[in-house]
């Protein structure tokens, strides 16, 4: 059997299904060329029929990427076939992705059919999308509940009829995972056109019992050649099989022999650019892409990962496009932890001076979720703000609906007085411009979080950046009531940190 597996990716239809996520034309054509970028074997731009936007959505993504098969997706009715192959006339390689559902709930209650008609509309299907496209790919809905024997006669049926690839949906997402794994093995061993590879089956799993990517993988050992996945595992209800979990799983496992087209070290950058566009945050313990998939907090887990970063970790954070893990100090961490946080920013503890700082470090995690590193610097007995060569003198800024935000900015770098202004298109923009006019050096912002500490409009807002200089990454914090202020002073903090 062939080790080679197809990554479907269906952020653009499934994906976008989810309630406030929908993407315009350009946005879905961005993500488009990040999935070409990737690796990704098949994009479904859309459900043609649906509407004219999403019409228009295939016809764009067919113009935009070149090597990806671009698939749109159908009933298993002749007007909705008609309409997507019109959507894919541009595409270099094009898929019709049609189907009826299989179940008997499907076929009773949805259809008020029964098992023969419904054999006879999908090979009706599959036969006119044939005379359109080459490459037919069939779905099965509710495969996952659909009786074994009657879903082979199905599939052998569409094989017949020139289907080149037979999606398996667990569209419920009720299937455990030997059950699904089962149902893929019973197919393989009893639909003679799989086993004479005139077509693939693929998998198609939904997350509604946590199961999705656990499924996805039992079919996969059981002869599916084909995923159909979402980034950041996106999607109806509670969302798709993740693709970075699959693409992750058969590149640590390797004793299962499958390998994929994916560039792992993309996984992240797309991660973000799809949370970004869909303006869905990516829950922080989500495997592989969650801010916190490679963070270490408990003492004995980061003294470990310090030695030999083995000991818990079983991937590289830059395999999947991270710069590096991360050790997020708390009263569960340990001086192996704390000490090496130090050296990081140029404090060299050791002896009774260590444990003596450890002592107040842990006093001080005990009131604090979080211990950064101003923090550890003043216990050290270092006050990294009072060493800053460069300090916030003042920030005035003006914004509002109808005007262009202006900043004036006063630092004060090593005891000499500066001051600048610049227009932006927003508060944040105007002031980080005008911060640069005084300090002219080339830096990129990589990375911009805002996160309130606490609930309500009078808070304290906590600003994260990451800014490139030089080639390296520097992090800054920025805590303020003022939002904008404490992203200056974020920034001021990356700058701060810039090796001379």
């Amino acid at each position: 059997m062939d080790n080679r597996l197809f990554i479907f990716d269906t952020t653009l239809r499934d994906g976008e299904q989810v309630p406030g996520c929908q993407l315009n034309t350009v946005e879905k054509i961005q993500v488009a060329k990040a999935l070409e970028a990737l690796g990704v074997d098949v994009i479904e731009a859309g459900f043609p029929i649906s509407s004219p936007g999403d019409f228009n959505s295939v016809i764009e993504i067919s113009k935009a990427v070149t090597w990806p098969t671009i698939c749109a997706l159908t009933r298993a009715v002749p007007k909705d076939i008609d309409v997507a192959a019109e959507a894919l006339q541009y595409a270099k390689h094009k898929r019709i992705h049609t189907g009826i559902g299989t179940s008997d709930s499907h076929i009773r209650y949805k259809f008020n059919s029964n098992r023969e008609e419904i054999i006879e509309r999908a090979v009706a299907a599959v036969a006119y999308a044939k005379k359109y496209v080459e490459d037919v790919e069939f779905y099965a809905e509710d495969a996952g509940r659909t009786d074994n024997e009657y879903l082979a006669r199905v599939v052998e049926a569409v094989v017949k009829a020139g289907a080149t690839v037979v999606n398996i949906p667990d569209t419920t997402g009720y299937c455990l995972p030997q059950e699904f794994g089962a149902k893929i093995k019973y197919l393989m061993e009893h639909v003679d056109g799989l086993s004479a590879g005139k077509a693939i089956l693929s998998t198609h799993c939904h997350n509604d019992l946590g199961m999705a990517t656990a499924n996805t993988i039992a079919g996969i050992m059981n002869g599916a050649r084909q995923a159909e996945v979402t980034i950041n595992g996106i999607g109806e209800r509670a969302g798709n099989t993740s693709l970075e979990e699959v693409a992750m799983i058969l590149k640590c496992h390797k004793g299962i022999g499958i390998d994929t087209n994916i560039n792992t070290q993309k996984i992240y950058p797309t991660s973000r650019l799809v949370s970004s566009l869909m303006n869905m945050p990516v829950q922080p313990n989500k495997a592989i892409v969650g801010r916190n998939a490679f963070a270490h907090s408990s003492g004995i887990h980061q003294d470990g990962v310090l030695k030999n970063v083995q000991t818990y970790e079983i991937m590289n954070p830059k395999d999947v496009g991270i710069d590096d893990n991360a050790i997020v100090l708390t009263a569960r961490s340990g001086r192996a932890a704390l000490k090496h946080r130090l050296s990081v920013l140029g404090v060299e503890l050791e002896g009774e001076r260590l444990d003596a700082t450890y002592q107040e470090f842990l006093k001080l995690a005990d009131r604090k979720k979080e211990v950064n590193d101003d923090d550890i610097l003043m216990l050290a007995g270092a006050d990294r703000t009072a060493a800053h060569a460069i300090k916030l003198d003042y920030l005035q800024v003006t914004t509002g609906m109808g005007v262009r935000s202006v900043a004036c900015i006063g630092l004060d770098i090593a005891g000499e007085k500066f001051e600048s202004s610049a227009s932006g298109n927003g508060p944040v923009d105007a002031a980080i411009k005008a911060l640069k006019n005084i300090v002219k050096r080339h830096m990129i912002l990589k990375e911009f979080t805002i996160q309130a500490i606490s609930k309500g409009s009078d808070d304290v807002g906590k600003v994260h950046m990451q800014v490139e200089y030089d080639g390296h990454i520097y992090y800054g914090f920025g805590a303020n009531t003022d939002i904008v202020s404490a992203s200056v002073e974020a920034y001021i903090d990356c700058i701060n940190k810039f090796k001379k």
